[in-house]
């Protein structure tokens, strides 16, 4: 089932069960898939390209929830929440930090990094293999430790 489908069974679903926050939600998803796809000129998206779409989502509610909880603004930060579990059903399943650092030990032996000179090379070259499955600070913070 396509993610497109997903959406929209899940979309009638929530209408049917009356969760506004959900149907919101999927409503802002399926409006950014759509802008996307006007956007690239295609008529429907890649799995990458949703997958793209997703981590944007995804990251700017993270980032909305560290702001609003800096700032004190407890309910927006519950909102956001709410959101967040929202996007994140229809994320691919995370990597585990195990499973994360033994793909940067692969790719850094790979490239032959030897110093933290090299981080962009091995950012450039993990980040395709984890997009979506891992948070990009976390590589980064793991990247760092990895590298003499």
């Amino acid at each position: 089932m396509s993610l497109l489908e997903r959406l929209n069974n899940d979309m009638k679903q929530a209408m049917k069960n009356k969760e506004k926050d959900k149907l919101s939600v999927i409503r802002m998803i399926k409006s950014s898939l759509q802008n996307e796809s006007i956007k690239l000129g295609t008529k429907e998206l890649s799995e990458t390209e949703e997958l793209t779409v997703l981590s944007r989502e995804l990251k700017q509610r993270k980032d909305s929830l560290h702001e609003f909880v800096k700032a004190g603004r407890d309910d927006l930060a519950e909102k956001v929440r709410i959101e967040l579990t929202v996007v994140e059903l229809y994320m691919p399943k995370q990597l585990s930090e195990d499973e994360l650092t033994e793909i940067i030990k692969e790719t850094i032996s790979e490239i032959g990094a030897n110093s933290k000179a090299d981080m962009g090379k091995v950012m450039s070259a993990i980040m395709p293999k984890v997009k979506g499955k891992a948070d990009g600070s976390l590589v980064n913070k793991l990247v760092q430790q990895h590298l003499p």
